[in-house]
């Protein structure tokens, strides 16, 4: 009898003193890094027994509708994948926990180990809201061959060398091949030589178009040149067949684009070519200059009731060592100085130009209207490109344009400004748009 009641009483006390189911959080991240992640996730889940990770998949057709509806309906992730673009915008929704006290006891991400370019990305009215998790910047592909026999032994370094390198390239091609590959209906390469200018691309703190500044009108006239003299097609992405075919069969020596390229060149570079192409740090006005600082970053949002969780989350994915597998699964660029001195980095001679461009990215406009706004930037420009918009013209429509779309932030910061006697005896220069 003593035994059963003992017995009965462990079992009571099993009972009592159940253990904790552990919490869930989740994450949203997009396209192929969502499916990459989910086999990293495994390990970090062992490592913290009591936290369970639900990957969702977004397409990144949807991502930025599906965020803005979640957030809409109360139903935000606890983590999330964000382009660095989109980083102000849910900012400015105040939808973005503050991560600098995490940081600060943290002893895995260090904001010193981060290229300061991507870092200030994430930071919005001086307050930190995002750790970057991969980087992308725009730089030079180009025909180590075809530029030796134009005359040339490295890769260009100023506007002035590359336009030269460009004229003898024409010559040389002759007129059905070019010197450089710039799809006229993107918009990167305006972009990456309009931020190698000391000029902002807004201005009256970020509430106008700045595009009117000398900086932009000498962007502009150095990208319509070489349309102009015909050193590059004037052809959109949907004209072109197969950027890695023409590439390789000398329809173009220079194209402009990001470090996923490295794996498709290599896997579509014929046999004969290997070791005949490279990349290159863009040039600059005066010297190497610089660049998009894209990419994406992990955020974790106000509404989330797993935070110290998803903090764990985010270190995990921080860590140098994790950081470096990202790269050999799916070829993203790693934000952390460190994590690049891994030999399958530090040994990669097509990587290490981005390595170096990456020291000197600068942030896009940190406004939620941005997305807008280089779009008008992308169809303005090809405009003058197609269609012979003449250059003056063009700025002042540009800044037109951008300036009605920014006519809710000027109305919205002159209602927040303090009233004074001179502005009650003067008349209203805005109306709410």
């Amino acid at each position: 009898m003593s035994l059963l009641l003992l017995l009965v009483g462990s079992l009571l006390l099993s009972a009592c003193r159940k253990e904790p189911e552990g919490v869930t959080v989740r994450f949203w991240a997009m396209g192929r890094e969502a499916e990459v992640v989910s086999g990293l996730i495994r390990e970090f889940e062992a490592e913290n027994p009591g936290i369970h990770v639900d990957v969702q998949n977004i397409p990144w057709t949807a991502a930025h509708e599906k965020l803005l509806t979640a957030f809409a309906a109360d139903g935000l992730p606890d983590v999330c994948q964000l382009g660095n673009t989109w980083i102000p915008e849910f900012a400015e929704l105040n939808t973005l926990t503050p991560l600098q006290p995490y940081v600060d006891q943290s002893k895995v991400v260090d904001p010193a180990d981060y290229f300061q370019g991507i870092w200030d990305t994430n930071v919005v009215h001086d307050e930190l809201v995002g750790v970057p998790w991969y980087v992308d910047t725009r730089l030079l592909y180009y025909r180590k061959d075809l530029l030796a026999q134009a005359g040339f032994d490295h890769p260009p370094r100023t506007w002035a060398e590359w336009n030269t390198m460009m004229a003898a390239i024409k010559k040389m091609q002759g007129p059905k091949r070019y010197a450089v590959l710039m799809p006229i209906n993107e918009f990167e390469q305006q972009l990456s030589f309009a931020l190698q200018q000391p000029d902002p691309l807004l201005r009256d703190g970020d509430t106008r178009g700045n595009f009117s500044s000398p900086g932009f009108r000498r962007t502009l006239g150095f990208y319509e040149n070489m349309f102009a003299q015909g050193w590059a097609p004037r052809m959109s992405e949907t004209q072109i067949s197969n950027v890695w075919d023409e590439f390789f069969r000398g329809f173009n020596v220079f194209y402009l684009s990001g470090p996923w390229n490295i794996r498709e060149f290599k896997k579509l570079q014929p046999k004969e070519l290997e070791g005949k192409w490279g990349t290159a740090a863009l040039p600059g006005p005066d010297g190497p200059g610089a660049g998009i600082a894209g990419g994406t970053s992990l955020v974790i949002f106000r509404s989330s009731q797993q935070k110290e969780a998803s903090w764990k989350l985010i270190e995990f994915l921080s860590r140098p060592a994790i950081q470096e597998r990202f790269h050999s699964i799916i070829g993203d660029l790693p934000p952390r100085r460190s994590t690049w001195e891994y030999p399958s980095l530090a040994n990669d001679p097509l990587a290490q130009p981005f390595r170096d461009q990456l020291e000197r990215v600068k942030p896009t406009p940190k406004v939620l209207e941005w997305e807008r706004i280089v779009q008008e930037m992308r169809i303005i420009t090809e405009q003058v490109v197609r269609g012979g918009l003449d250059q003056d013209v063009a700025v002042k429509e540009l800044d037109k344009r951008v300036d009605k779309v920014l006519a809710k932030r000027r109305w919205m910061r002159q209602q927040q400004a303090p009233a004074t006697p001179a502005d009650a005896a003067a008349p209203a220069t805005e109306a709410a748009p």
